[in-house]
């Protein structure tokens, strides 16, 4: 089965530039009444609800990423890069006995466990699968075994991409925005928790 890798190594330089302080992944999302949600915490959580295997990457200097990591004992890959390629490469490297992996964003806090699971379901009958909100195509995208040397040898934030249309992508479509909905600006961090689940509120 594959698993889940969390891309948490970016430095969010449109949300700083927008006015918010410190990595976006950082910044509270939601509050309940035990304690204040992140929005990395919040997408590590909905990894996690899924079963599936979660491998986060993240920078070196992110130490609350870490440390969400660590109290959910999830395995950390640390990479000076922010580049997306190098991402997605030091992952790779770093789960050699996985057949397959959902690249996702930890700056998307909204996809729900389910979205996590028809991917991966999908990716077994498939080299690259991807879904899809009313033809926008968005996250996890999903990648199957035969595709690690190359994954190994991504570089930089386009070569993925590369690699997506370079070959047939199996499209799966949602009836949810949560799979094209990130959080790159101060105003979209207001959101509710409802049963574990995050929803948007602007």
């Amino acid at each position: 089965m594959a698993g889940i890798l969390l891309l948490a190594a970016g430095s969010g330089n449109r949300f700083i530039a927008a006015g918010g302080t410190g990595n976006k992944l950082n910044a509270v999302i939601a509050k309940t009444a035990e304690n204040s949600v992140t929005v990395f915490d919040a997408t590590l959580a909905q990894t996690i609800a899924s079963g599936l295997r979660v491998h986060v990457v993240t920078r070196p200097d992110n130490v609350p990423v870490q440390d969400s990591c660590a109290r959910a004992k999830v395995p950390v890959t640390l990479a000076e890069t922010g580049g997306t390629g190098e991402s997605i490469a030091a992952g790779v490297r770093d789960t050699p006995d996985w057949d397959g992996w959902l690249i996702h964003l930890a700056d998307m806090p909204f996809v729900t466990p389910d979205i996590f699971i028809a991917v991966a379901d999908t990716l077994r009958s498939a080299s690259v699968v991807r879904p899809y909100w009313q033809n926008t195509p968005g996250h996890p995208v999903g990648f199957a075994c035969p595709l690690r040397e190359k994954l190994l040898q991504l570089r930089g934030d386009q070569g993925a991409r590369e690699l997506i249309y370079s070959h047939e992508i199996l499209r799966v479509d949602f009836n949810n925005p949560a799979v094209i909905r990130d959080i790159d600006l101060p105003s979209q961090l207001s959101a509710r928790v409802s049963n574990g689940n995050m929803y948007a509120t602007s």
